[in-house]
Formats: structure tokens, C-alpha cells, sequence
């Protein structure tokens, strides 16, 4: 590993293939986890990443390098070989990878480490998104984003250094590919998330909170269920979505 820029500003972009389908794992970390090869593959990205960071580390750029580790969706839930089930976990929300609205298709952790401004150890609960790199890493870079169009992202500088307690986006939209499957509103001034669903994927078998039968969720046709009026949800009580608002219940 060498870098050329390493007295340079520089931007390194890696997108790991794994923990993606087929799990493809180096001979090395093959039965390396209890888990399966899933974990196998795990065990391995996390060893990929960590050989990064010691080269970070070990030029003397680790005070100065701002590092955003992240994923673009959450747990394949029908990735499965014979009964055990191969692609993640997504705790107490309902969906996973390629599901438009529900919380466990959009939910991810985003790890961020940069020692010579943040500090260690700090925990943000509040959403933002990976349109948000594109104005944070400008930020950084000293530059402005261009004023000629409406920036979907904000830059995450504020809320991580705590200057701002709360994230920039008042709404977020979830897309199933085209489709417009949900948004969340964080009703300013209030501690309350709103989600509202146009259309949910039709889970194969019903209870299963998956699309087994498919492989994996449809975005459009036989394979959603359109809702007028929307279901909507109150994520702040209920982050899970198991309980749906109705207009006798909640007027308001």
C-alpha cells in the first residue's frame, strides 16, 4: 500500500464487495467465523479495513484524515443456502435491502473517526444520509457546492463536531428504484418523526417480513400494495412499524 499523496489533500474511495451476494471469501477467512460464510465475509472486510487504517496510522495522517465508514442498505433478508440464513440482521426493524420505505431496508450504521478534531466515543441518533458526503467532503476540501440547483444533502460537519444538535433534513424520501415507496418528516421543534407509506412490498410468506418466494422485494406491479391514505407510522414510539396510525384513533 503507497501514497503517492500522502503530503496532498487526497480522497480514497473503496466500495467493498462484501458482505454483498455471492459471498465471496479469500481461502484465508473461509470458516474463520461461527457464522457462516456470512460471517466469514464479515471477519474479512473487517480485516481490509483495518490494514487501511494502519497505513492511515502509520504515515502520520490519522490527526488529519476524516474517515466515513458506511453501508447503502441494510441486511439482505432473503439471502439464504438450504435453512440458514445468509445476509444479516437488522434487529428490531421490519424489511431489509432493497424494501423502499421500511426502516430495515434504510437503517445503516454510519462510523466515523477522525482523532484530531472528534472525539472518541460519541453516540448521534439522528438520520442523514449518504447524499450527505458529497457537501461534507466539499467542506472539507475548502470549496462551496454549486448555488445554480437544490443540494439534496447537507454537509454532517455540524452535527458530528455538535455545533448542531439535530440533522438538517427536515424530510427524507425513500425510493424503491423510481418509485416513491415513503417519507420521514422530523417535525421541527418537536421530538417527533413521522413516516408516511405510498406503497409497501407484498412479504412471501405474509409473516415472514421478507420476499422469500421472489428472492428479493419488486419495487412496482403485483409484488407492492399501494395505500390511500398512506400508512403512517410515529417512529418515535414505534421504530419498529408494527403499529399503523389510523385517522379515528389519531385525528390529528
Amino acid at each position: 500500500f503507497h501514497f503517492r499523496n500522502k503530503h496532498r489533500p487526497f480522497l480514497l474511495f473503496v466500495s467493498l464487495l462484501h458482505v454483498h451476494t455471492p459471498l465471496i471469501t479469500t481461502e484465508k477467512f473461509q470458516g474463520r467465523s461461527r457464522h457462516g460464510l456470512y460471517g466469514d465475509n464479515v471477519e474479512e472486510m473487517d480485516w481490509m479495513v483495518g490494514k487501511l487504517l494502519d497505513v492511515i496510522d502509520k504515515e502520520d495522517l490519522k490527526n488529519t484524515t476524516f474517515i466515513y465508514f458506511a453501508s447503502d442498505h441494510g441486511g439482505f433478508l432473503e439471502a439464504h443456502r438450504g435453512n440458514s440464513q445468509l445476509g444479516g440482521w437488522n434487529g428490531i426493524y421490519k424489511g431489509g435491502k432493497g424494501m423502499g420505505g421500511w426502516e430495515g431496508g434504510i437503517r445503516v450504521p454510519g462510523i466515523v473517526r477522525w482523532p484530531g478534531v472528534l472525539p472518541a466515543g460519541t453516540v448521534i441518533d439522528e438520520p442523514t444520509s449518504l447524499m450527505d458526503i458529497y457537501p461534507t467532503v466539499v467542506q472539507l476540501a475548502g470549496g462551496a457546492v454549486p448555488q445554480d440547483r437544490v443540494m439534496d444533502g447537507h454537509t454532517l460537519l455540524p452535527l458530528l463536531q455538535g455545533t448542531e444538535q439535530h440533522s438538517r433534513h427536515e424530510f427524507l424520501f425513500h425510493y424503491c428504484g423510481v418509485f416513491l415507496h415513503a417519507v420521514r418528516w422530523h417535525q421541527k421543534n418537536s421530538g417527533t418523526v413521522w413516516k408516511a407509506h405510498y406503497a409497501t412490498p407484498v412479504f412471501q410468506p405474509e409473516a415472514s417480513g421478507a420476499c422469500f418466494r421472489r428472492g428479493i422485494c419488486p419495487c412496482f406491479g403485483d409484488g407492492v400494495t399501494h395505500h390511500d391514505p398512506p400508512l403512517l407510522f410515529n417512529l418515535s414510539q414505534d421504530p419498529s412499524e408494527a403499529n399503523p396510525l389510523s385517522a379515528d384513533t389519531e385525528p390529528v
